[in-house]
């Protein structure tokens, strides 16, 4: 298996004699991604290459189990990764993040990525098949040059685009689930004393979620879905059920129904030992 290794290149050590190992661990707003080091450095004078070039190890920061750590937005960073490795991008048919992408891309100083990612840039130099496609929750309305001035044309027409507060009240249900496990000492009186508490969990139409919490949704287990297309593998980034009943509260949501269950363990065989509940809530709300 050395020998292999060997003829394939793979080392511990960067050729470059440079203080970094060749396979390099981020950790990426809590998104772990394995690389080369080579790879970080394909731009010359952009973030990464200065920081894996111009620094040592030593000087930047690290998780708690010794990856490199980036506070950036980790579900995006796997489209910057991809366009370091060739310097080209493919994105998905759908994808409403690119002006999100873009704002990455600046700050990784990227600048060619950045330019490309312009919805003003000619269509010939895009990344994508289609510049103009929509980065609205919708998405789905596509304009070349006799398309944007038909929409021109319908906008003098009417005197106004649709206004957004319309389309952000479409009706619909959100179910709102909450996983949590505590401890119950022995003695009865003891408190109940709060172990885990696990994520919110979100279902329901991928637009009205994203209406709806915006940034603090954490799409990274579903993270291309269409708008119109439904999920249930959406979750908070806080965990404070109040926060998201507010959220809801605030764009015209109201519950409708919500159902409990639990369970009862010990932690080992011993009955004298203390007992861990676990509980799961559902809260569906509507908007009509």
């Amino acid at each position: 298996m050395a020998l292999a290794d060997t003829e394939r290149g793979v080392s511990n050590c960067s050729d470059s004699g440079s203080p970094f190992s060749e396979i390099i661990e981020l950790n990426v707003g809590g998104q772990v991604y394995v690389t080369r080091h080579k790879t970080l450095i394909a731009v010359p004078d952009s973030l990464l290459w200065n920081m894996f070039s111009k620094k040592s190890p030593k000087e930047l920061a690290r998780d708690s189990k010794g990856r490199f750590f980036l506070d950036r937005d980790g579900f995006l960073f796997r489209y910057i990764l991809d366009y370091l490795r060739d310097l080209n991008l493919v994105l998905p048919d759908y994808f409403p993040e690119k002006s999100r992408l873009q704002r990455e891309a600046d700050f990784f100083q990227l600048q060619d990525l950045a330019k490309r990612l312009n919805p003003r840039m000619s269509k010939d130099n895009s990344i994508s098949e289609e510049i103009c496609q929509s980065d609205t929750e919708d998405g789905a309305q596509q304009c070349g040059p006799s398309g944007a001035m038909e929409t021109l044309r319908t906008m003098s027409s009417s005197g106004a685009m649709r206004s957004p507060s319309l389309d952000s009240r479409r009706s619909g249900y959100i179910t709102v689930g909450y996983r949590g496990s505590y401890t119950i000492g022995r003695d009865i009186q003891t408190d109940a004393k709060f172990r885990r508490v696990a994520r919110i969990t979100v279902c329901g139409k991928t637009s009205l979620a994203k209406e709806v919490f915006g940034e603090t949704l954490n799409e990274s287990r579903d993270p291309d879905r269409p708008p119109e297309r439904y999920t249930s593998r959406y979750y908070l980034k806080y965990n404070f059920l109040e926060q998201a009943f507010d959220k809801l509260t605030e764009v015209g949501f109201h519950m409708v129904a919500c159902s409990s269950t639990g369970t009862c363990a010990y932690n080992s065989n011993d009955p004298n030992e203390d007992k861990i509940w676990t509980s799961y809530t559902e809260y569906v709300f509507c908007r009509e």
